[in-house]
């Protein structure tokens, strides 16, 4: 498919994901890849403009993150951030150096909206002694954005002019117009930084000069005629576990082939309360969707595999390892098919190390090592240039029901990293009834704060309504009474947290009396527990699962 395409160099930056979904919302179409990527492979992707991630390095030391030269050369648009602002500077004869003070958080940047760059940007700002540069004499608008850095750029290299300023930092943006380059010392990509993507926008349409034209409307109909055309008359095998990336997959492939498409579902008892029916009721043969759906209820085989475990790691390998036997004994049985479908998305390829030069934060099933149980001839990954945002999307395309387009995010081992220690049948059905109602809980709640608010312009969601939320089985017990009766039962925790990206989280301040009515609920409905706590931990130091 013909797009405008802007190339994300990644230094090590944990926010690269994000910079990548922004410079998407301004519908212009982005790839992620690492900074070791030969410029060849940059020059074939002939990109409209290229931006530099920040890093954990300074640019400066031995051995640092770094890029050719020629890159700056290309006649390319080129944007830094942070490290990558700093490491242009020093490739093009500028100096980099510790900063005298360190600036962390929101802080308010001074920037010159004559530019390009900062055009619309900011309010008019007050010239107040010691904030306006000297080479300042323009006008000056001022803006808060985030800054993360303990390296500042001394020394402008050649051709370089300043464009934004802090009260400690003198540097925090800079331009060569002339040869469209910009480093800016703040993260536009976070949502912290008041105007950034309108700064991105300004980048990407009318430095690089993208139309903006790329948009995920017609994504669905353009791949299921790709897929059609690939596959021809071929079998097609997909492991289908409920979640929004495989069934979106399983439509897309579906509305292409039809019949030759078999998708199994494996139901390992780990899934949240009537959950297996609610998968069948969707794809099975009731449901509105031509294929073939296999379901295999393994509930007591997993059972079995896990009693006496208690160590997290082991209890996902013995997740993962049973489901590869099971969906190798039921593909036997299908006999050789064509193509094998997944449901990877791009920050699978990302996480994996495949895509960025991130550190790899996880080994994802769907990347990398291919199954050798299949007898397959190729791997189909219809959804792998897309961010889990831009799968909702194409999922209400396709007409899948809203509640499994938006369902939250849910490991691949299920409640077994729900439930602390041991996994037991009784376990699992504890944190099933106390989930459904905590859920239950946030929906009325939500529900009714959106009628009070119904009037209120951009009032669609309560402001303490969590990105995810879960209650899971502690491995405590504890003495407790109950209709004058001792009790010596479980605790459950709730958690719930409110994310931009999932790699770091807070806590949501859910109202007190939600969570009252939960633990009521829970303690009078649910049969073996006696407390319900409420995790106040953030990401880091905590993980969002408990296990």
């Amino acid at each position: 498919m013909e797009r405008e395409t802007v190339i994300v160099l990644d230094f090590g930056g944990q926010y690269n994901q994000l910079v990548a979904r922004r410079v998407r919302e301004c519908n212009v179409y982005c790839e992620i890849y690492s900074y070791k990527q030969d410029i060849s492979v940059i020059k074939e992707k002939n990109p409209k403009g290229i931006i530099l991630t920040g890093g954990p390095n300074s640019c400066y030391e031995e051995g640092a993150p770094t890029y050719t030269r020629e890159l700056f050369e290309l006649g390319i648009p080129v944007l830094g951030l942070c490290y990558g602002a700093q490491m242009m500077m020093l490739k093009l004869g500028g100096n980099v150096a510790r900063a005298e003070n360190r600036e962390y958080g929101k802080i308010e940047v001074f920037v010159n909206p004559n530019t390009k760059l900062f055009e619309g940007i900011g309010d008019k700002a007050e010239q107040i002694e010691g904030c306006i540069h000297k080479d300042h004499d323009e006008d000056v608008n001022s803006t808060v954005c985030w800054m993360s850095h303990n390296d500042s750029v001394t020394e402008l290299a050649p051709g370089f002019q300043i464009i934004g300023h802090t009260k400690d930092c003198p540097v925090a943006a800079a331009q060569d117009e002339s040869r469209s380059l910009y480093a800016i010392q703040f993260h536009p990509e976070v949502l912290h930084t008041v105007c950034g993507k309108e700064i991105l926008s300004n980048f990407v349409k009318k430095i690089c000069g993208c139309s903006g034209s790329w948009k995920m409307d017609s994504f669905a109909q353009q791949q299921i005629e790709t897929l059609r055309a690939k596959i021809g008359d071929g079998k097609v095998l997909c492991a289908l576990s409920g979640g929004v990336d495989s069934s979106v997959a399983a439509v897309l492939l579906s509305k292409a082939v039809g019949k030759q498409l078999t998708c199994v579902f494996v139901d390992h008892g780990l899934l949240r309360k009537n959950e297996g029916d609610e998968v069948e009721e969707i794809f099975g043969p009731n449901g509105n969707y031509d294929l073939n759906f296999i379901r295999v209820n393994a509930q007591e085989r997993y059972y079995k595999k896990l009693a006496g475990v208690d160590d997290p790691e082991q209890k996902r390998h013995i997740i993962g390892e049973e489901f590869i036997r099971i969906f190798e004994e039921e593909a036997k049985k299908i006999g050789k098919v064509d193509y094998l479908v997944q449901g990877t998305i791009y920050p699978d390829v990302v996480e994996s190390g495949l895509g960025g030069e991130s550190v790899t934060i996880k080994s994802h099933h769907n990347v990398g090592g291919l199954p050798d149980f299949v007898d397959f001839r190729e791997i189909v990954e219809p959804l792998r240039d897309l961010f889990k945002d831009e799968v909702r999307k194409v999922g209400l395309e396709l007409g899948i029901p809203e509640y499994l387009v938006f369902r939250q995010p849910f490991p691949g081992p299920g409640l077994g990293v729900r439930i602390v220690g041991e996994v037991t049948a009784d376990k699992v059905r504890i944190v099933q009834d106390a989930d459904a109602i905590y859920r239950e809980e946030i929906a009325k709640a939500a529900g009714e704060w959106k009628e009070q608010h119904a009037n209120e312009a951009g009032a669609q969601t309560p402001p303490w309504m969590p990105d995810q939320y879960f209650a899971a089985l502690t491995n405590m017990r504890s003495v407790g009474v109950m209709g004058d009766e001792r009790t010596y039962d479980y605790a459950v925790a709730l958690r719930a947290v409110q994310t931009i990206d999932f790699m770091t989280a807070e806590s949501a301040q859910i109202p007190w009396e939600v969570l009252q009515t939960t633990m009521n609920r829970i303690i009078n409905e649910v049969k073996g527990v006696n407390r319900v706590f409420y995790d106040l931990t953030s990401k880091p130091p905590g993980t969002i699962e408990l296990e």
